[in-house]
């Protein structure tokens, strides 16, 4: 019972901690706004760690490596603890166990960044009905403009409504859905 609550409290704070670490350097890619309160939020509790990591990491063709690398390395240190807190001996093969704690953190962050669109999707459609004008539409337009874009381009709005956010959920389902087949195959190496 001990290590079910350890497990819930590492998942949660180091989970958010990424979560937060790659909502941050999606921003910066995407160039959303700065001036909202996520924005500042996201700034305000990742700079201890995001700052002087930068000074090791640099960033390339304007991508903060740093603070996505940071992001990948809490997953790695966060799926490394579940697995001893679960009794896993790494012991005897160490090597393939970082390979594949690697790699798992790899999907993982994957599949936080379907999620995060997913998300994204659904609140800017619920907004766009309710409240087409919020002051979190910009932020959320810059996050969905890249994936809608393409639909948009190909499927024409029918009766003045886009369905170009359902097509996005239906593929980001089916991403998932490898993306569990994968974690699975890799999970069975340990």
């Amino acid at each position: 019972m001990l290590n079910q609550m350890l497990i819930f409290l590492l998942d949660t704070l180091l989970g958010l901690f990424s979560l937060a670490l790659l909502l941050r350097f999606y921003m910066q890619l995407l160039r959303a706004p700065y001036r909202n309160p996520l924005s500042q939020f996201l700034i305000a509790i990742t700079d201890f760690l995001v700052r002087p990591a930068r000074r090791i990491i640099p960033s390339f063709r304007g991508m903060d490596l740093s603070t996505l690398l940071l992001a990948w390395l809490l997953q790695i240190l966060l799926l490394g603890g579940v697995h001893v807190l679960q009794g896993h001996d790494f012991s005897s093969s160490i090597g393939l166990a970082a390979g594949g704690l690697t790699l798992l953190a790899l999907i993982e962050i994957i599949k936080m960044t379907l999620y995060i669109i997913m998300v994204t999707v659904i609140v800017q459609a619920i907004l766009s009905w309710i409240n087409p004008h919020s002051s979190l539409a910009p932020l959320l337009d810059s996050f969905t403009r890249p994936v809608l874009g393409i639909f948009r381009a190909r499927i024409p709005p029918i009766g003045n409504i886009d369905l170009s956010p359902l097509f996005v959920l239906i593929i980001i389902q089916l991403l998932l859905f490898v993306a569990a087949g994968m974690e699975r195959e890799i999970s069975r190496l340990f």
